[in-house]
């Protein structure tokens, strides 16, 4: 008998869990939008930055070299963002609830239940 109110407790408290998920969820969502925003902000200013650099030494901004360290810097900004990226998508991917299949219990436990 306690098995049997284990698994509908269980099965009750599957939507509490859901719930959390879900928020959890939404945290993460929004940390990532958040983080998405600062990266493009802190590129758009290391960007900015080299590019004044560039114009008070009386290049054009034109050539290889710059260009290539441009995107250098470019690259250099995004990588702590990008890796935070893929470690919040692996946390939306954990985060999960499964459902007790009530019916899968009871006869796994069945042998105890009828004792």
């Amino acid at each position: 008998m306690g098995q049997i109110v284990s698994d509908v407790s269980d099965i009750l408290k599957y939507q509490d869990d859901k719930n959390a998920t879900k928020s959890a969820r939404r945290e993460i969502l929004a940390q990532m939008a958040a983080d998405n925003t600062e990266k493009q902000n802190l590129v758009r200013r290391v960007l900015a930055a080299q590019r004044a650099k560039y114009g008070a030494a009386g290049m054009s901004g034109h050539g290889v070299t710059e260009q290539t360290v441009l995107e250098r810097l470019r690259t250099e900004s995004e990588a702590p963002y990008n890796a935070k990226h893929a470690a919040n998508l692996n946390k939306l991917k954990k985060a999960t609830t499964t459902k007790k299949n009530l019916l899968t219990s009871l006869l796994e436990h069945f042998d105890k239940i009828v004792k």
